[in-house]
């Protein structure tokens, strides 16, 4: 595997090449002694940037969120000792995903959403410190995807577990897609961030997110090396599969990053104990795609479509800058002073401190608010955050 010279000389060691000088014709003329010793002993290659990396299919349980909270703690066991740097789950896999909204109408589902809420994760709290002691031990990143409670509401949350234990990142599903608008409240842009981990930049985004163009290039425009998609899996059919084929593919050759994919899998009794509709149950068959792709979008293993399992891969990182190389959509492929974003990466608030009281008109408002939101004409930004004010 090619890497980056770090030392040595690509003229060989003991050879004269006329006209160079001096110093060129061998190790014998270098003064330095600790100079000699590494120019007699060749050119040195430095070590190749690997990260192996478990995409995780896998079920959870429905009666419990502390059995699917010890099926993830064992799947991060697996994981480590199959030597994997970093660990994907599938989206909201803790207590899971509200399949039961897909299938009941709104007037049915109101006790399945009160589990809901008495299962559902606090940030911080029992479920994310036991994942960050695991991931601290066994030295893994994580990337988790739960429902998280928030007093009266619950998200579509991913948490990103650093291998220290840290966590990272915790972000929230901006726009919660079809029937999960009666089960999540809405995320904001303060999560679309990308941050550094242990193996490198790693972002994350949550299903149907990745048809948001936007919300993607947030995640580019900060570079990402490693990104983490969540879907549910087991609804829809095939062309929920094949869908997510494409996206991620898709993603993968467009940002210059590897992506990581995980998917949720029921089993037939799960399925028909969501409900006993022999044609509903149809809709939550299907629709899994675990899998590795590399930034040139090529599978890197085999994607697992049924059953539970992991898809581990070895990442090599210097494939990032061989893709941007030729196509680095923001960078020298992109055309800021054209085309730029605005991002309101601001938490939302319910309330908003008026430290200025003086009278403000409309017009003046919105003057504001397109002035902070105004790139320079010559910084060549691709992406404009919203000033705080």
């Amino acid at each position: 595997m090619r890497g980056r010279w770090t030392g040595g000389s690509d003229v060989d060691p003991g050879c004269s090449v006329p006209g160079a000088g001096p110093l060129a014709v061998g190790w014998r003329n270098v003064l330095d002694p600790r100079l000699r010793d590494r120019w007699r002993r060749g050119p040195v290659m430095s070590a190749p940037r690997v990260v192996r990396a478990a995409a995780i299919q896998i079920a959870p349980d429905l009666e419990s969120a502390d059995g699917t909270l010890a099926r993830v703690l064992a799947a991060i066991d697996e994981a480590a000792d199959r030597g994997a740097q970093l660990a994907v789950f599938p989206e909201t896999f803790v207590p899971y995903y509200p399949y039961f909204s897909f299938v009941q109408p709104a007037v049915r589902m109101g006790a399945d959403h009160l589990k809901l809420y008495e299962r559902a994760v606090t940030v911080p709290g029992p479920v994310t410190q036991a994942v960050a002691e695991r991931a601290k031990a066994r030295r893994i990143v994580v990337v988790l995807g739960v429902n998280e409670r928030d007093h009266g509401s619950l998200y579509n949350t991913q948490l990103v577990f650093d291998a220290d234990g840290r966590l990272a990142l915790k972000r929230r599903k901006i726009t919660p897609t079809y029937h999960e608008r009666m089960v999540w409240g809405q995320g904001d842009a303060a999560g679309l961030k990308v941050v550094d981990t242990a193996i490198g930049r790693l972002g994350a985004l949550a299903c149907w997110e990745h048809y948001n163009p936007l919300a993607r290039y947030a995640l580019m425009t900060q570079h990402e090396e490693i990104h983490c998609a969540q879907f549910p899996g087991s609804m829809v059919g095939q062309i929920f599969a094949d869908q997510m084929e494409v996206t991620i593919r898709h993603h993968a050759l467009e940002s210059g990053c590897f992506v990581i994919n995980s998917t949720g899998w029921l089993s037939d009794e799960q399925i028909q104990s969501i409900t006993p509709d022999s044609g509903l149950q149809r809709a939550l068959r299907g629709g899994c795609h675990t899998a590795i792709v590399s930034p040139e979008g090529v599978h890197l293993a085999p994607p697992l479509t049924e059953g539970e399992g992991m898809v581990v891969a070895d990442l090599d990182m210097a494939l990032v800058t061989k893709r941007k190389r030729m196509m680095d959509s923001v960078g020298h492929y992109a055309r800021p002073e054209l085309l730029s974003l605005a991002i309101n990466d601001r938490p939302a608030t319910t309330t908003v401190a008026l430290h200025d009281t003086s009278p403000r008109s409309t017009a003046d408002e919105h003057d504001h608010d397109t002035r902070r939101l105004q790139p320079a004409t010559d910084d060549g930004a691709a992406v404009v955050r919203l000033a705080a004010g």
